[in-house]
């Protein structure tokens, strides 16, 4: 794919700040990551995957692209790239990214936006950028990343990365850990409480905007259905608390079927008469969306409460529904303390020596086991680079039976912890094995930082979809930092000049 010539801004030198160690050290770490974007070629790859995009979605619409469109396009692929692994670094929103690229001239400097009039992406062009491109593309920027870390082993070879050594891929240590979702606790007759929230305020913004349909006043029924929830919580302290569960979860039900009818016929009215009202069609069926999603999930919802608060009957976990406004979640039992049952998606991580991800896997569906997963994994591994691993850690779900064989056939060396007591006594006495699974440690450490760090705790992504592809730029922008954070090889004075 060839790359239009175009200005890239001018980047003065950043001004000197003395005082505060912190900022000099983010800003030697910043600078590092830009190099390492560069010398990597993943910033050309990533233009190049970018314009491809373009060009096969002005194709399928029967248009050419200009030299103009080319260019521009270029320029905020570039953005895009180095916006969304700024992110991750500073835990930050769209929202405050904005305001930080607006604050901080290192930061626009790092994003190329160092013009004489400064203009910085908006909160909702920044989300824009973080879907810049597929998440099959974005690992294909990742694994190129690695490959360019491994360079060449032989020290008399240049490394693309000036590394004083090239990393390893041969050694990998695996873990799994649950993305918790960006909801709340899924309480069953709180769900009830969400859809009518959600409901009332689209039907109050409808009004707004001049359609109206013959209803009592709809903050009323919010009103309400705040009452019968503070009315439930108070219930377990109650004499006859289960019975008095049941009569509060009715009248909930019935306030929702009420609220549900009211909202189906305001959706209809914005439906039929869009063009009466001030909005834009995009504006309009953005509510639409937004309602109509609510009211085909409230009735499993109500279902699901019902058989739980009434029937007095258990909902199998891959049957529950978690939340109205997110899909694909999952009741994840982790058995940990603090954390018995998490809520999101399974998360699989595979680090080599230096800390670098190197393999990860974001589960749509409910996870297997982590024994069976393991496989998939090295599979990966193997067609990345090009041969079987050397040595293999991971505690204890991953052992199997299964698992030895392949490792024993591959000519792998097993350092996953043995389910049985007595094995795991006798392997400890070898060395090499003892060595690994004390390295083990810190893979647990590497799955909060990534988690912590660059997730902030939680996805806050909506759609698997999105919070896929947010994996993958938090892994981008992780790999960078650990990049940055190794021994640069020195080079002589002339190559330096």
């Amino acid at each position: 794919m060839t790359i239009v010539p175009f200005d890239r801004p001018l980047r003065p030198a950043l001004p000197t700040v003395t005082g505060n160690v912190d900022y000099s050290s983010f800003e030697q770490l910043l600078v590092r990551i830009d190099a390492l974007i560069r010398l990597s070629g993943i910033e050309r790859e990533f233009v190049e995957l970018s314009v491809g995009k373009l060009i096969e979605e002005r194709t399928r619409e029967g248009r050419t692209v200009s030299v103009e469109e080319w260019s521009a396009h270029q320029k905020h692929a570039i953005r895009a790239l180095r916006t969304m692994v700024l992110k991750p670094l500073l835990g930050e929103s769209f929202r405050g990214l904005s305001r930080r690229l607006a604050e901080c001239p290192l930061f626009r400097w790092f994003c190329e936006m160092d013009e004489l009039i400064v203009q910085v992406p908006g909160k909702s062009t920044l989300q824009r950028y973080a879907n810049w491109l597929p998440a099959e593309q974005m690992r294909a920027i990742i694994d190129a990343l690695t490959l360019a870390a491994a360079g060449n082993k032989d020290c008399q070879q240049p490394r693309p990365l000036e590394l004083a050594r090239a990393v390893e891929l041969e050694v990998f240590w695996t873990d799994t850990t649950c993305v918790k979702a960006n909801i709340h606790f899924p309480v069953d007759w709180v769900l009830l409480r969400d859809g009518a929230r959600t409901l009332i305020k689209a039907v109050v913004l409808i009004r707004r905007h001049g359609l109206k349909h013959r209803i009592p006043q709809p903050e009323g029924f919010l009103t309400r259905m705040n009452q019968l929830a503070i009315e439930m919580t108070h219930t377990r302290r109650q004499k006859e608390s289960k019975k008095e569960r049941k009569r509060v979860f009715r009248a909930m039900k019935k306030l929702s079927g009420v609220i549900r009818r009211h909202a189906q016929r305001y959706h209809d009215l914005l439906q039929q008469h869009w063009k009466e009202t001030d909005w834009s069609q995009a504006q309009a069926n953005q509510v639409l969306a937004r309602m109509a999603s609510v009211l085909e999930k409230l009735p499993a919802a109500i279902q699901q409460a019902h058989e739980r608060i009434i029937g007095e009957r258990q909902v199998p976990n891959a049957k529950k529904r978690l939340s109205l406004y997110e899909e694909d979640l999952h009741v994840i039992v982790r058995g940990k303390a603090g954390a018995e049952v998490e809520f999101g998606n399974s998360l699989l991580l595979t680090e080599q020596t230096d800390g670098l991800i190197v393999d990860f896997e974001l589960m749509r569906q409910q996870a297997p086991a982590d024994s069976k997963w393991l496989s998939k994994s090295l599979t990966r591994l193997e067609a990345l680079t090009g041969k079987p691993a050397v040595k293999v850690a991971a505690d204890r779900g991953f052992d199997s039976k299964a698992n030895r064989e392949r490792l024993e056939a591959k000519g792998t060396f097993n350092a996953i912890c043995p389910r049985n007591a007595q094995e795991l006594r006798t392997r400890n006495a070898e060395e090499v094995f003892a060595a690994a699974q004390r390295r083990r440690a810190q893979t647990e450490a590497r799955v909060a930082i990534f988690k912590n760090k660059m997730l902030g705790g939680l996805l806050r992504a909506k759609g698997y979809t999105n919070r896929h592809l947010a994996i993958h730029w938090a892994v981008l922008s992780h790999n960078l930092w650990v990049l940055a954070r190794l021994e640069k090889r020195q080079l002589p004075a002339a190559a330096a000049a």
